[in-house]
């Protein structure tokens, strides 16, 4: 079983790939991965605050089958999606455990 910091860690590197995946670190004015996980209990919560300037990936503007059209919504939708990979990321490192 994996240990809760390997968890933390995992959910916290997942979610910032997918920060970084839309957007260059220089161009984010501000961002927060906060990973919890206490007692099986995994908690994300992430900030993304990009300026309005900031341009996305457009590969991974993609993902987004109506992409919003303002920047805010757009950093709403990035942190959105980076809380989500982190949760998908540590299922599979609980179920990569299983499998051993």
């Amino acid at each position: 079983m994996p240990t809760d910091e390997e968890v933390v860690q995992t959910a916290a590197e997942a979610a910032e790939g997918v920060i970084f995946a839309h957007y260059k670190q220089s161009e984010l004015t501000d961002f927060d991965v906060t990973v919890t996980f206490e007692e099986g209990v995994l908690d994300v919560d992430v900030y993304v605050n990009a300026p309005d300037d900031a341009e996305q990936d457009a590969d991974a503007v993609d993902v987004y089958v109506n992409a919003p059209d303002d920047a805010e919504q757009d950093a709403d939708a990035v942190a959105d999606e980076a809380a989500r990979a982190a949760g998908d990321a540590v299922d599979e490192l609980f179920a990569a455990d299983e499998d051993e």
